[in-house]
């Protein structure tokens, strides 16, 4: 038997041994290392939130229960039927509007179930009065945040009276007696929350915010948000519901509640393995007493830390060894470890964004091989990260369109049309020239509703806007301004075309409405912009010609002047 033979036999031994002893030490090592980062990044991505969100609302939150604890809200509360102390409650209520971000307030009365809400397009001497209805299951917030009692509650909730979908920020009102008289707050829209909080880029993270009662507020991720549930169609669900396995539900609703009993669960994150989706993935939840709410993180540990990403360690360990013996020392250093050099190069250029590759070293063995596979894999994944940069960048401007369009009608929506004027009146400002806005309201659309039902009330809207893109020329922008209004903006156009087209449209929708066997007309207000005009005017103008062709028996076309006493009917 030849040393070179020995050695080879001594080598595979001391390498049978090695791989064992290392392959229990890295089941024990990576189980171990994998959930304590695991928990590690968890822990620090829950405060990171945490902080976020409550930056986000503190704000809010400290104008709300200041002015919930404003004496004279205190005593209108207590006396709703007094006009000097309501009309002087609002009055601070409209200097808080002013203050908080979203321009809006709300208060519900428990002596008389009233409801005001006033938001930033709305007067100041005119905020929305409603009656809360007991046996309404869309006011049944009114009485569950009285039953429970928090000073603070954070509820995302659509209502149904207002059309409206925010945060809602709930504050008690109480009187010295620390009994309740009442509910008040603000709101924050979906959309700017989640921009201060920012969205999750990393894969395998998932973050939720559920409330006091672990309820799904939200998600973090946009694509991830319950819209059914929160327009009302769906029963809420609570955070148990992502889970499958009973003990995992069990596990998730015992963190809560955990955390829910220590009074100083300030920071502290509670963790602990479940399956999501048939993968191993850790949960862990904190409590922000800041604002009532818990937020639950899943982490799943094999997309945060494969533990294949560990097995270099053991090609590390031989190659260690066997450079111990210098008989292989030339072989293993051309043939093993000058490829792995130039791969690792060509891995880390890979990790850092770079995907242009040195020259790699392909030795006729395995190693070669596995370099040949990276160099193929790395085009590959160079031509899919650039297929799904394409991708994103078609889907931000689909998402881009998307939110300018009325999904019912397909017309633009207040969004899109307030841009469309925007831009219209930056051109009238260079140009020196105007152009035509028209205000449409279906006459009695409420009354339809409530005589045929909803559903022919939308047939309805989605009629009239097809009539209204027949009655425009191309190049016009109709559009849907909320309801049952209209707006269409005619660039360009002068006094004669704007009342033509006014009345083409209005008769259009007469003539065309009874041969669907249900007449529907319009009352149609318009405006000739001037070049000086801003937004704020133009509306104003065109709202004001639409009231005049409601008080003139609807069904009616006006056309307001440059004067504002100065208004044209257009038979």
């Amino acid at each position: 038997m030849s040393l070179q033979t020995r050695i080879l036999g001594l080598i595979a031994g001391l390498l049978f041994a090695a791989s064992g002893a290392s392959w229990l030490a890295y089941q024990q090592l990576s189980q171990h290392l994998v959930q304590r980062l695991g928990q590690q990044v968890a822990e620090v991505q829950v405060r990171y939130d945490s902080a976020r969100l409550v930056q986000s609302l503190e704000r809010e939150i400290s104008l709300a229960r200041q002015m919930a604890n404003a004496p004279a809200m205190i005593r209108w509360a207590q006396q709703p039927g007094n006009p000097l102390l309501k009309a002087k409650a609002l009055g601070q209520l409209e200097d808080f509007r002013a203050n908080v971000t979203d321009k809006s307030y709300f208060v519900a009365l428990r002596e008389n179930r009233q409801y005001y809400y006033n938001e930033e397009n709305s007067g100041a001497d005119a905020p929305i009065q409603y009656a809360l209805n007991p046996d309404n299951p869309d006011h049944g917030w009114f009485d569950k945040l009285i039953r429970e009692g928090r000073e603070l509650s954070l509820d995302v909730n659509h209502d149904i009276e207002l059309g409206i979908t925010r945060l809602w920020v709930d504050v008690l009102m109480k009187d010295e007696n620390d009994r309740v008289l009442g509910v008040m707050g603000t709101g924050l829209k979906l959309d700017t929350l989640l921009e201060d909080i920012g969205d999750v880029s990393e894969r395998g993270l998932t973050t939720l915010f559920v409330n006091y009662n672990g309820t799904i507020e939200l998600y973090r991720q946009r694509n991830y948000l319950d819209v059914a549930r929160l327009m009302g169609s769906e029963p809420e669900a609570t955070v148990d519901v992502l889970f499958e396995a009973p003990e995992d539900k069990q596990q998730i609703l015992g963190m809560l509640q955990m955390l829910k009993q220590r009074t100083d669960a300030d920071g502290e994150v509670e963790s602990g393995l479940v399956t999501v989706d048939g993968r191993t993935q850790l949960a862990s939840a904190a409590y922000l007493p800041a604002i009532g709410w818990f937020e639950v993180t899943l982490l799943d540990l094999e997309t945060l830390l494969p533990r294949s990403y560990l097995w270099p360690l053991i090609a590390v360990f031989l190659s260690s060894f066997l450079l111990s013996l210098v008989v292989l020392q030339l072989v293993i250093r051309s043939r093993i470890l000058k490829p792995i050099v130039t791969l690792e190069g060509a891995v880390k250029k890979v990790r850092e964004g770079s995907f242009e590759l040195p020259r790699l070293d392909k030795p006729d063995n395995e190693i070669g091989r596995l370099a040949d596979h990276f160099e193929k894999m790395t085009h590959a994944l160079e031509q899919s990260n650039r297929e799904l940069e394409r991708k994103v960048a078609a889907r931000t401007d689909e998402l881009t369109r998307l939110a300018r369009i009325d999904p019912l009608t397909g017309l633009k929506n207040r969004r899109g049309l307030d841009e469309v004027m925007e831009e219209e009146i930056e051109r009238a400002k260079r140009q020196g020239t105007g152009f035509g806005i028209l205000w449409l309201d279906i006459d009695h659309f409420k009354t339809i509703n409530d005589q045929h039902g909803h559903q022919i009330g939308d047939e309805i809207l989605c009629r009239v806007s097809l009539w209204l893109k027949v009655g425009v020329r191309p190049y016009d922008h109709p559009g849907r301004w909320g309801g049952d209004e209209f707006v269409v903006v005619l660039s360009p156009c002068d006094g004669q075309t704007l009342e033509q087209i006014a009345a083409r449209i209005r008769l259009l929708v007469e003539q065309e409405s009874r041969k669907t066997g249900l007449a529907v007309t319009v009352s149609v207000g318009g405006y000739l912009c001037q070049p000086d005009d801003n937004c704020d005017r133009i509306l104003r103008q065109a709202d004001r010609a639409l009231y005049q062709a409601k008080e003139k028996g609807r069904n009616t076309v006006c056309i307001s002047g440059a004067d504002d006493e100065d208004t044209v009917v257009v038979e």
